[in-house]
């Protein structure tokens, strides 16, 4: 038998002989490395440790606290969460269960619904079953063998699945002891590799393969981590999400709902919408003094144009169409960059002219399954502060550079300083020859490492393979926020392809005519789900600045009502939102549902004040306060509402 040569991380390279596993590799290395190791990541992929190696390869072995094993960890649970169930209750059926993000989860088919007291159970089971450390073992079945198995067991979900996996690919079967699933893989040697920091959250219902049509199940999820420290730490930041989530704050503020009669769409309040506008407002103006110009395209346009465009055949399952009378097919726009397109064809353009940067507030409409949507944070209209920046190919990077500049300081006015930055490269699904996506990965690549040379390192970076869009690669741009959740907001992509399907061009400076390149760009990304990250971040304390309702005047007893009002006058003629609270209700009483309602300032004003010409301002959140004369509390207000661009 030949012998192939491995690399390891740190570069040296060993000879073992073919086929040689990755535990005998391990096992080579040190008795206390086999002993640690669970998988192994080969020629970049995670695999099976005890896979063969058939030929000169890069091997990295995969020990419980590597990075790499947290997918295995939450994958094993998962596995472990489903022999648990069908445990407790026989003739369950399970279907699928996929590693997400912070943990888990499998679909179940049952006949009676899970219940709460149930969620304890399958965690003992789960512990049970663990402590028995079986060996995780892959097997390759032929369809049949595994179709009449499923079939013996009930497991018509199975069976489907098995018909799914497209000819010619492997059929995986994985044991657990007894225990057994079809799986892709790959998994930890054992049961007992998992550990014991692991915990389910929540049942929810689901449908078959996200099918509102298809039979309903019932998902189970949970999460998983190498250490009870991290465990901890995951727990104690989800019951401060619950505390924070926008769609809580928002009925307590007075901002949005939502109705089953317009699913993922946001219905605005006043003080919503007031908001809404205070941060369109604000990127208006960064907007113009980059020199973009606004304009506005139309919401719906006939699918040709989408065909055209390339959006059909890789985006139209997410788009909502319409047939006329005519028998015109129209589809609403789910994307701006089409329309930008067309402004920038009326009219001759020359090299001059470029870059010619075009911003729109566009609503786009994108159907996403009802199980996907989460509020704000994820819904099926909304507004982008969408922009298209047409250039030459040598401007790519000055281009770039000026959008991440930009990025990153509106960023920081919204006290995002943690900022990673993700190369997003090609699909499998895209259009657009090859050598087209050489030349824009490469150059967001160079970007991406200017942007890190000029930062000193202190902004991240990362690689985020075949997560590109559909018609060129992009860098998005993830914030951390106060409890330290991740959130992907703004996106600079490079297009070489659109402009050239769409017949865009402009003249060169040889009088020959160019194709230009386009850049995609946003800032917030979605303005509703920027505003829920907001309201989430902030525990729905805005700044000032942003706050819909900055200042509410209360009085305590009706003598002082005339002074409120002219107090109020005063707060809105220096700008500010504010309204008054005559009631005749107990200054407590006003307290409590204004802070209920994230009021960041209340003037109290009683006889006293009035006479005085003062107020007693309470803050939001503060039990202090403090006495000052109405015209100074005016002018510190009205300096504290400032936007932060306009203090620059």
């Amino acid at each position: 038998m030949s012998d192939i040569s491995i690399t390891f991380p740190d570069g040296n390279a060993r000879t073992f002989p073919k086929g040689v596993s990755g535990k005998a590799v391990a096992e080579s290395i040190s008795k206390s490395l086999a002993k640690k190791a669970v998988a192994m990541v080969l020629n970049g992929t995670l695999s099976d440790l005890a896979d063969p190696i058939d030929a000169d390869a890069t091997l990295k072995i995969v020990t419980r606290t590597d990075p790499e094993a947290l997918e295995l960890i939450r994958h094993d649970s998962a596995h472990v969460m489903a022999e648990a169930v069908q445990a407790l209750w026989p003739g369950t059926q399970v279907t699928i269960g996929p590693v997400i993000e912070n943990g888990f989860y499998y679909d179940f088919a049952k006949d009676e619904p899970f219940v709460p007291e149930d969620m304890a159970k399958i965690e003992a089971k789960m512990r049970e079953i663990i402590d028995r450390n079986a060996p995780f073992t892959k097997e390759f079945w032929s369809r049949d063998e595994a179709k009449a198995f499923f079939k013996s067991k009930g497991e018509l979900f199975k069976i489907e699945l098995v018909d799914a996996i497209p000819p010619g690919e492997s059929l995986k079967i994985y044991k657990q002891g007894d225990w057994l699933d079809l799986c892709r893989g790959p998994h930890m040697t054992s049961t007992g590799q998992i550990g014991k920091a692991f915990k389910l959250t929540r049942f929810a219902g689901s449908y078959w393969r996200g099918d509102s049509e298809g039979p309903k199940l019932q998902r189970i999820y949970g999460t998983a981590w190498a250490s009870d420290a991290e465990l901890a730490a995951y727990l104690k930041q989800i019951e401060e999400a619950e505390k924070r989530d926008h769609r809580k704050l928002g009925r307590e503020m007075d901002l949005f709902h939502f109705q089953e009669e317009a699913p993922g769409s946001i219905f605005w309040h006043a003080k919503g919408w007031t908001l809404f506008q205070t941060l369109i407002a604000y990127m208006r103006r960064r907007l113009d003094k980059a020199d973009y110009q606004e304009v506005n395209s139309p919401d719906m346009m006939e699918k040709h144009f989408w065909e055209l465009s390339g959006h059909w055949e890789n985006y139209g399952e997410n788009m909502f169409t319409t047939t006329l009378p005519d028998e015109r097919v129209f589809c609403c726009k789910p994307m701006n960059c089409p329309g930008h397109v067309q402004i920038f064809k009326h009219g001759l353009k020359s090299y001059r002219d470029l870059p010619l940067k075009i911003a729109e507030f566009g609503k786009v409409h994108r159907y996403e399954p009802s199980g996907a949507l989460h509020g704000m944070l994820r819904v099926r209209h909304f507004t982008q502060d969408d922009a298209h920046i047409f250039i030459t190919e040598d401007q790519i990077m000055d281009e770039c550079l000026k959008i991440n500049d930009l990025m990153l300081s509106i960023y920081k006015d919204f006290g995002f300083e943690d900022i990673f930055i993700k190369l997003s490269t090609r699909p499998e699904k895209r259009v657009g020859a090859d050598d087209l996506w050489d030349k824009a990965e490469k150059a967001l690549s160079d970007v991406l490492d200017e942007v890190k040379r000029q930062s000193n390192g202190r902004v991240k970076t990362a690689i985020n393979p075949g997560e590109g869009a559909f018609y060129g690669p992009k860098l998005e741009y993830v914030l951390k926020d106060a409890i330290g959740r991740d959130w992907q907001c703004g996106t600079t992509q490079v297009d070489f392809n659109l402009p050239s399907r769409l017949g865009a061009f402009y003249i060169d400076a040889d009088s020959e005519k160019k194709t230009p390149v386009m850049i995609h760009r946003a800032m917030f990304g979605s303005l509703e789900r920027f505003t829920g990250i907001l309201i989430e971040n902030f525990a729905g304390h805005l700044p000032l600045w942003l706050s819909p309702l900055q200042v509410v005047v209360s009085t305590i007893v009706s003598d002082a009502d005339a002074y409120a009002c002219e107090a109020l006058a005063h707060l809105k003629t220096a700008g500010l939102r504010a309204e008054t609270d005559l009631r005749n209700e107990k200054i407590n009483y006003k307290v409590r549902e204004h802070s209920l309602a994230k009021v960041p300032v209340m003037l109290v004003v009683g006889k006293r004040e009035a006479e005085e010409r003062t107020v007693s301002v309470r803050r939001l959140g503060s039990q202090a306060q403090e006495v000052v004369p109405l015209d100074e509390i005016v002018r510190r207000l009205a300096d504290e509402a400032t936007p932060p661009d306009l203090r620059h």
